[in-house]
């Protein structure tokens, strides 16, 4: 295991300086899992919840997650996203909502956060939507998937979901980062 980045020699808080890092393209991918009644992923599905579309909303909110991260966790940098989306599938048979986020930039750092903020609104969303007929919900399995750019390459969690991960090499003739090596 690495030093903590986010703290200074005297053990401080601090947010990492990544002024002389390259820009590089970067993308994060995380999931979640919000558990539920089939009834209550039904009522979804049919869009017969009170408050209105809880996919869509769980999307934007989501969405607008990825963007505050910086404002929400104190020591991430304040990124210039390029794109987030935001999948959510109903598994009406297992009483579920799988969800599923994607963010890019092109920047000195990455948006691994951005991703895991982005699933974590759109979960806590489901929950404010549907909590008046099911407070039973459960927020769970929050967690990074893949990332890549930057230094560290491209990551990828095993493919059988456990703690595992592998470590993708970049393709000939591109550094680390996935930027042309000359």
């Amino acid at each position: 295991m690495t030093d903590l980045t986010h703290l200074d020699d005297a053990g401080a808080a601090r947010m990492v300086d990544v002024s002389a890092k390259p820009a590089t393209a970067r993308e994060a991918v995380a999931r979640g899992v919000v558990h539920m009644a089939m009834a209550t992923v039904t009522a979804i599905v049919d869009r017969a919840v009170a408050k209105g579309d809880v996919l869509a909303v769980a999307r934007i909110a989501g969405i607008q997650g990825a963007k505050r991260t910086s404002d929400l966790i104190p020591l991430c940098h304040p990124l210039a996203i390029t794109s987030a989306t935001i999948d959510l599938e109903p598994v009406v048979a297992e009483g579920r909502v799988d969800i599923v986020a994607r963010v890019k930039t092109t920047g000195p750092t990455g948006v691994e956060m951005e991703a895991l903020t982005a699933v974590s609104v759109a979960a806590l969303t489901l929950y404010d939507m549907v909590k008046a007929i099911d407070r039973a919900v459960v927020i769970g399995e929050i967690r990074l998937e893949e990332k890549s750019g930057g230094r560290s390459g491209h990551w990828r969690r095993a493919a059988d979901g456990g703690e595992g991960h592998e470590q993708i090499p970049p393709p000939a003739g591109r550094g680390p980062g996935g930027g042309h090596v000359e």
